[in-house]
């Protein structure tokens, strides 16, 4: 609705544009011809007619110029006058509905909850927000480049105009009410700022941070990050493994844990499975091998501790988790029998 008003007041302005160098050349026109003035002269009388400024002729002028000047000017006045009114109207509507976006943008935040906030809309970004759109998570993007939120604005991508830096940015992005904050910038310095003002927010928040060098590890780890990435060792890592192991990198890379029916991976909530008022069950008493033709690859209980190619008989207690590994269908198969989607 907002561009296709734009759009529409551009086209009158194009128009009063258009009607305005109409008249202008009408006027030179006929001063040169009706009163046989001077290309310049011409224009001159033009141009102080149209804008009624109040000079005098360049000469006296006859009473057949004197006609053409009336209506000139009868017909420029109102032509000025339109072309004016659709440019202010132009400039008060842009800024209006600015301002209605922005109120709109921040009404549709403020009823996030659990949401994830991204602190910096480049590379690292960027690929964050592709990831949790796939699994239609909610989350809220903040950046403080105008260009980068202008060229990427999206009803898709709530976005906020500030530095991540400041409380009050954090706050207007729904840090009270996020269940995970990724803070992306480039710099570290700025990071660490973001995560300190977040953890002083949000005590319970998760806070993902990217860092640049590994001195800053420790540092926003001690800040209160949970989880502290470095982009450019896990590159070299998975680089030098293409080298060393090839074929498993690539099987790897194949697995598909994103959001589209190709998924290879998923990841079970327990408290999804069954009801916690039953008896708990085992790995064992799932027998996902033979229900759905999925594998359990690892296992997370409530205290954290993950275990790879967990035993069958481990109990699945509350809050705990079961990662498994199959083919795009079985992994729909599980999601169908246990109503996971």
């Amino acid at each position: 609705m907002r561009d296709s008003l734009l759009k529409f007041l551009r086209t009158k302005i194009y128009l009063a544009i258009t009607l305005l160098v109409i008249v202008l050349l009408i006027g030179v026109l006929g001063f040169r011809i009706i009163s046989g003035y001077s290309w310049v002269d011409a224009v001159y009388m033009t141009v102080i007619t149209i804008t009624t400024v109040g000079f005098g002729e360049v000469t006296p002028l006859d009473d057949s110029s004197k006609i053409f000047t009336i209506f000139l000017i009868l017909s420029s006045v109102v032509i000025v006058g339109y072309a004016l009114s659709i440019i202010t109207e132009y400039i008060l509507s842009r800024n209006n509905l600015e301002d209605l976006k922005k109120k709109t943008m921040q009404k549709k935040i403020d009823k996030y909850t659990n949401h994830t906030i991204i602190c910096g809309y480049g590379r690292n970004g960027k690929q964050a927000a592709k990831k949790l759109m796939s699994y239609n998570k909610l989350f809220v993007i903040i950046e403080r480049d105008k260009e980068v939120i202008e060229k990427n604005e999206s009803d898709l991508i709530p976005m906020v105009l500030g530095n991540a830096n400041e409380d009050e940015v954090l706050i207007q992005a729904g840090i009270e009410r996020a269940s995970t904050l990724i803070s992306a910038l480039p710099s570290d310095a700025d990071n660490l700022f973001v995560v300190l003002s977040a953890r002083q927010i949000n005590k319970d928040t998760c806070i993902i941070s990217r860092a640049s060098q590994e001195t800053s590890y420790q540092k926003l780890k001690l800040a209160g990050a949970n989880n502290v990435i470095l982009p450019d060792r896990i590159g070299g890592d998975h680089m030098a493994s293409l080298v060393v192991v090839p074929d498993l990198i690539e099987f790897i890379d194949n697995l598909s844990i994103g959001g589209n029916h190709n998924v290879n991976i998923e990841e079970i909530d327990v408290d999804k499975l069954y009801n916690t008022s039953h008896k708990v069950q085992t790995i064992k008493d799932l027998d996902l091998r033979n229900k759905t033709g999925c594998t359990v690859i690892g296992f997370k209980g409530n205290d954290g501790e993950y275990i790879v190619n967990p035993e069958a008989e481990i109990k699945l207690v509350p809050h705990s988790k079961v990662i498994v590994l199959g083919r795009p269908e079985q992994i729909q198969q599980l999601n169908s029998i246990y109503d996971l989607d």
